[in-house]
């Protein structure tokens, strides 16, 4: 694909990957995703933010071809699908200085052998002048590597967010035009990559309220063009309450976790509380991340395999642990043939979940009458916690 206009002097460049079907070997990408890369032409200087991941180097260097020079490469991040052909630009445009902030360049050294000589480094608030267009470079730690930071054209009020709002979407489209998929793909993107540091992204979102931001252009998925509803959606997934949810992932082997994991779903929609289920053998882990922003509380239903959780079970749990939602209450229910420390060896993967653990409901066997009571009394139990809480 071509370079395309953004506006004045400013284009896209980067690569569509529409058969990439997982990232880091772990995040599904049900919808592919992109590399965006963007073109700032200045009256003195030109500067090129970020690259593409390498398999993709050879759309990028075409897109160049016609770019006689090359003054600066900004790269906001050190990570390989932003900064992985750094080195074949830096061949082609050999006097291009890297721009980073000081703890990328090292990083980006370690990486990619990139020699000390060819950075430049920025502190948080400092400038760098194209002529007729000024970059602003703020620091974006934690968003979500240690190293990030973010670019601002203040003359044309485009904020160059990097991960920050991405979402994973394959398109030909180069602005947002179906709203509601782009915020299911950036609530995905925002669980399983932002969510671990929600309290450091939140002041560096405030840090970010001090600009006019008429543009958002990620490094991944669409630009948006309107961009004041993805600001929203990130102060609620940041800062806002939990929700009158219960998340509840299960697995079963022989039918009586699932008894238990119906019965609580139903005492729970009867108690005003919606219920989002994931069976662990088939579910997509993607939506299990995302229904997690919102969970008020979070039900782990697991049999006992060998005297401990399942592992499908125990990978849910501590996936939990590792995403850190705001969820404010935690149990589990399920079945056991002889024994076993399921429920101990669960509650040890959740130390950084800081959660009240309602009473489990653990029993052997098929559940029984009293077992099926003892789920209604979670139910009601939940739901009077939520509703002590204010969620809705």
């Amino acid at each position: 694909m071509q370079k395309r206009k953004i506006m004045e002097n400013i284009y896209w460049m980067g690569a569509i990957d529409w058969d990439r079907r997982l990232f880091d070997s772990l995040i599904p990408l049900p919808d592919g995703t992109s590399y965006n890369v963007y073109l700032v032409q200045g009256s003195d200087k030109t500067a090129l933010l970020d690259t593409v991941d390498p398999p993709m180097a050879g759309e990028l260097l075409a897109q160049l071809a016609d770019v006689k020079k090359i003054d600066y490469i900004v790269s906001h991040h050190a990570e390989q699908d932003h900064s992985g052909t750094i080195p074949l630009v830096l061949e082609r445009y050999p006097e291009a200085k890297v721009v980073a902030t000081p703890k990328a360049k090292g990083m980006l050294m370690d990486i990619l052998d990139i020699p000390e000589n060819a950075f430049v480094t920025v502190g948080d608030g400092d400038t760098l002048s194209l002529g007729d267009k000024t970059l602003k470079f703020i620091h974006t730690p934690w968003v979500h590597w240690p190293e990030t930071m973010v670019t601002y054209l203040a003359e044309d009020k485009i904020l160059f967010s990097c991960d920050f709002y991405g979402s994973h979407i394959a398109t030909t489209d180069l602005f947002v035009t179906d709203q509601g998929r782009v915020h299911e793909a950036a609530k995905r993107y925002f669980a399983e990559i932002m969510m671990p540091f929600r309290t450091i992204i939140a002041k560096n979102m405030e840090k970010l309220k001090a600009y006019e931001i008429g543009m958002i252009a990620p490094s991944h998925g669409q630009i948006y063009d309107r961009p004041a509803w993805i600001l929203e959606a990130y102060q609620d997934w940041v800062n806002g309450a939990p929700h009158n949810v219960v998340v509840l992932p299960f697995v079963s082997m022989h039918g009586s976790t699932r008894q238990m994991v119906d019965r609580l779903t139903a005492a729970l929609v009867e108690q005003g509380v919606r219920v989002e289920l994931f069976n662990l053998a088939v579910t997509d882990i993607g939506k299990l991340a995302m229904a997690l922003v919102d969970a008020g509380t979070i039900v782990v239903g697991v049999p006992t395999v060998l005297a401990g959780p399942h592992p499908l079970a125990a990978y849910a749990t501590l996936l939990a642990n590792a995403l850190r939602p705001k969820a404010k209450f935690l149990s589990i229910i399920g079945s056991y043939g002889w024994g076993g420390k399921t429920v101990e060896t669960l509650a040890g993967m959740i130390p950084n979940l800081k959660v009240e653990v309602l009473d489990p409901v653990l029993c052997k066997g098929v559940p029984a009458a009293s077992d099926f009571q003892l789920i209604d009394q979670l139910a009601a139990a939940i739901a009077r916690k939520h509703e002590e809480n204010g969620l809705r």
